[in-house]
């Protein structure tokens, strides 16, 4: 899913490729996109769009009279620039949005269609669809704390709230916590102020990093491969290579359709984190510690 560096770099390039021009014609190949039925989509049709901007991890597109188009690209959704009068015609293809130089296509790989965009009229429509997560990057110290500690969770599920803290999802969570040094199953309620602050200057600096990283992208070229595993993380994604700071590999809590990345000597001080799965079949041969998890690889044939 698009995070806040991701959708910042897209506003980047839609404002590059389509700020101040009108849309021309709107071709919808999947009718589940739209997800309201008043104002139809239709309305934006011969409207110009006058900005851009975001609410959490939705893309808004201003047009004139007030005219809203949100956004939410879900796991799989992305945006494509394509030469004018593309049409919509691959399994893909969710929407075109047709202008005098060119044609933005919508489109969601994969069967689940989760993507939506929502038609509205009005800023007071527009605020409905705030999750109101905290804007890290604009708060002091005492405002994040504050909303972190509002809730008794993991540091994980608290940073990937989105009625905590705006845009931040699970690869960037990742990495947050690696940068802080502290463990994503850490329960707020259990954090000192030196690591509440850890995490802060963490959050900031590494969401700082990206945005700047890929919005400097978004300058050059329009992002055709949004992705959440980027070679140059620390340890997204990242299961089994070696952490950049202690060269422990990386390792991973796999729960539904997401996972968790970690050095467990960075961030656990060596404790192997349980994965439900693997764990609840392996019971006592679960590796506790990653020396005894690396004890045990350099007793296998195959390092497995």
């Amino acid at each position: 899913m698009p995070e806040l560096p991701d959708v910042l770099a897209y506003l980047t390039a839609l404002e590059r490729q389509i700020g101040g021009r009108t849309i021309d014609a709107i071709q919808l190949r999947s009718p589940f996109l739209v997800r309201t039925f008043e104002p139809k989509l239709d309305s934006a049709t011969g409207r110009r769009i006058v900005g851009f901007r975001r609410l959490g991890k939705r893309i808004v597109w201003e047009l004139e009279e007030e005219l809203f188009l949100v956004i939410h690209l879900m796991i799989a959704g992305r945006f494509h620039w394509k030469r004018a009068g593309t049409k919509p015609s691959r399994k893909i293809d969710l929407a075109a949005f047709h202008f005098d130089n060119g044609t933005m296509l919508l489109t969601e790989a994969g069967s689940k269609k989760r993507a939506s965009l929502h038609v509205v009229s009005g800023h007071a429509g527009l605020a409905e669809h705030d999750p109101g997560g905290l804007e890290v990057l604009e708060a002091d110290l005492d405002t994040f704390s504050q909303v972190l500690q509002a809730h008794n969770h993991t540091l994980k599920r608290a940073l990937t709230d989105p009625r905590l803290f705006s845009g931040i999802g699970n690869a960037y969570s990742d990495e947050i916590l690696h940068a802080a040094g502290l463990s994503p199953v850490k329960w707020t309620s259990r954090l000192t102020d030196e690591e509440i602050a850890q995490l802060y200057a963490a959050t900031r600096s590494t969401l700082m990093e990206w945005c700047a990283r890929l919005q400097a992208e978004a300058e050059l070229a329009f992002p055709e491969k949004v992705t959440a595993f980027r070679k140059e993380m620390a340890v997204h994604g990242r299961y089994g290579k070696p952490c950049p700071v202690c060269d422990t590999e990386v390792q991973e809590i796999a729960y539904a359709s997401n996972e968790t990345n970690y050095c467990p000597r960075c961030q656990t001080k060596g404790k192997v984190l349980a994965d439900r799965q693997l764990s609840r079949m392996l019971k006592n041969d679960w590796p506790k510690t990653i020396e005894e998890l690396e004890a045990r690889q350099s007793m296998s044939p195959d390092g497995s």
